[in-house]
Order: structure tokens, then C-alpha cells, then sequence
């Protein structure tokens, strides 16, 4: 195997009907790292639209559990991809992420547009940063393997081409993306998450390069103070040479998707665990019934969604 191994293997096949071998390809064996790091961003992103900050505020999971939501959302998305989303533990993971999302009244927008962030940040990432940029069959091979995964999560009018999505989210930025208190502390509690993963003395410097990372116009949703241009320019130009030195490693040889064995919340993931033991459980007490759904309804759009996935 030499290093362009997996691109000879990805080129070789049709990025619409083989798009979850590509995707899994691609996540799991050329750029793992990256898509871990362009997926946590990509939800932070997410974080702008005051509807879904408000909603997360309201049931309290980013102040007491930042660490298990953040794990859960990651390892559902990954069994997705490693096994793909009709295996039996990627139906199990589709189950867990519309019951959890079936509780709430969440617009189909907001879906939607979570949805759009899972294919285009990492590709915007991997443009800047990656040890390679992507493929046209890699690029096209996320916008079919999420467009079907939305569908089985019954998220409703996808669009159907890879340029009209982008331009559908990037206009949703711009028509809903603003500051509230709400951004501001689900932003400092994501923040303060990642952080948590670094050494003490590095968490400062950590906190600084991951809001020199972040866009201009999620600064000013989240009412942060932006970096001075040369933070940025060091923080990027760290992200550069990483690629750099990866470029020259050879081939993966093992998927690193849902494969975490030192997880915080699930040590030894994927080893005695299923998709059926990760996601939070009911909504708080206490919470204003205006956010939660009727259980009926919940339960028949359930059952809706399995049968068109079948």
C-alpha cells in the first residue's frame, strides 16, 4: 500500500451510488483526525442559531453534561458511517438520534441545516488544512450519505443538488445568525469543553487558537472578542504544517471510525457497548412544556420514518 493507495480505491468508484464506502473511506482512513476536529466545529457552528441555543439551554444538557452530549452526538454520527446507516447498528444509532430529537419541537430548518453542516464543514476544513483536498467523488459521496441519512431521520425538503444546499445554508447563515446570551453560553460551555482535553497549561492557548479559528460572523454571535490577526495566522499556519508531516506518513490500514477506546464517557468504546446505550435520556423536570412535543405524535412520526427507510 503507498500513500495514495485509498484515492486510487475512491476514484475507482461512483460517488453517488457507492457514497457510503467513499465516506467511510474517507472519514475513517484518509483524514480521521481532521473530520473529528471539522465535526466538532460544524456543531459549534450550529451553536449560532438562537432557536437551537435556546433549546439547549432549556434542557440544561451543555451545562451538566457537555462532555457525554458531545460523546454521544460524535459516536452516533461515526457508527453511521463505519457501518453505514442500514446495517443493524446504524438503524439502532438512527433510532437513539430521532427519539432524542423527536422529544423536542425543533424546527425542520434547524434540521436541516444541522444536516448541511456535516457535509460542508468538513469540506471547507479539509480545503485549508487537510494533507490533501478532497475529491469531487468525496465532496458529492457526503452530500449523498447525509442527504439519505436525513431522510431516514425524516428531515423533510433536502435539496437536491450539492451547490443548491450550500447556498440554502449559507443563506439560513445569513438570515438567522445573530447574538443572544443564549449563543454566549452554549458557546463558553463548548468553549470550556474543549479545553478540558488539553493539559492545564496549554488550555489557555487552546481557548485562544480555537476562537482564532472560528468565522467572523460566529464572533459576533456568540459576542466573543476576536484574536489579533497574527493568533489566527499562527493558529492556521500550525494546522498547515500538521498537514505537512501527515502528507508524508504511510497509508491507514484500520478504520478510526467508532473506534474510541479511551472515550471519556464510554471507556473501551466500541467494546461491550451498542448505539442503544449512548443519548440522553428523557427531557428535565422543570422544562417549559412550550419546548416538548406531544408523545403520540412523536411516537407515529417514529414509526413513519422507519417504514420510508425500509
Amino acid at each position: 500500500m503507498d500513500r495514495w493507495h485509498w484515492l486510487r480505491r475512491i476514484l475507482s468508484l461512483d460517488p453517488e451510488r457507492d457514497h457510503q464506502e467513499i465516506y467511510r473511506i474517507s472519514a475513517g482512513f484518509e483524514f480521521p483526525w481532521d473530520y473529528q476536529r471539522a465535526l466538532e466545529f460544524a456543531l459549534y457552528k450550529t451553536y449560532c442559531v438562537p432557536s437551537i441555543s435556546a433549546l439547549l439551554v432549556a434542557t440544561g444538557e451543555f451545562e451538566h453534561r457537555p462532555q457525554k452530549r458531545y460523546d454521544d452526538t460524535a459516536l452516533l454520527m461515526a457508527e453511521l458511517a463505519e457501518h453505514g446507516y442500514d446495517s443493524p447498528r446504524g438503524k439502532e444509532s438512527l433510532r437513539v438520534v430521532n427519539r432524542m430529537h423527536g422529544q423536542y419541537r425543533i424546527s425542520n430548518e434547524d434540521m436541516l441545516y444541522v444536516l448541511s453542516t456535516f457535509i460542508y464543514e468538513p469540506i471547507g476544513w479539509l480545503h485549508r488544512y487537510g494533507w490533501r483536498r478532497l475529491t469531487e467523488h468525496e465532496r458529492l459521496a457526503a452530500f449523498h450519505f447525509y442527504r439519505e441519512v436525513g431522510r431516514r431521520m425524516g428531515i423533510q425538503d433536502i435539496p437536491s443538488g450539492y451547490a443548491e444546499f450550500r447556498r440554502w445554508a449559507r443563506d439560513f447563515e445569513r438570515d438567522t445568525f445573530r447574538f443572544t446570551e443564549d449563543n454566549r453560553r452554549i458557546g463558553i460551555y463548548t468553549l470550556d469543553l474543549m479545553c478540558s482535553w488539553y493539559p492545564a497549561p496549554l488550555r489557555p492557548a487552546v481557548r485562544r487558537a480555537v476562537t482564532a479559528l472560528l468565522e467572523p460572523r460566529m464572533i459576533t454571535a456568540f459576542g466573543f472578542t476576536p484574536e489579533p490577526a497574527r493568533v489566527t495566522a499562527l493558529a492556521r499556519a500550525g494546522l498547515r504544517a500538521r498537514s505537512e508531516f501527515v502528507r508524508l506518513l504511510p497509508p491507514r490500514r484500520a478504520s478510526r471510525m467508532a473506534n474510541e477506546p479511551r472515550n471519556p464517557s464510554y471507556p473501551g468504546y466500541p467494546t461491550g457497548y451498542t448505539p442503544a446505550d449512548l443519548g440522553a435520556g428523557g427531557p428535565p423536570q422543570g422544562i417549559d412544556p412550550a419546548w416538548l412535543r406531544e408523545s403520540r405524535s412523536v411516537e407515529r412520526e417514529s414509526r413513519s420514518v422507519e417504514r420510508e427507510s425500509r
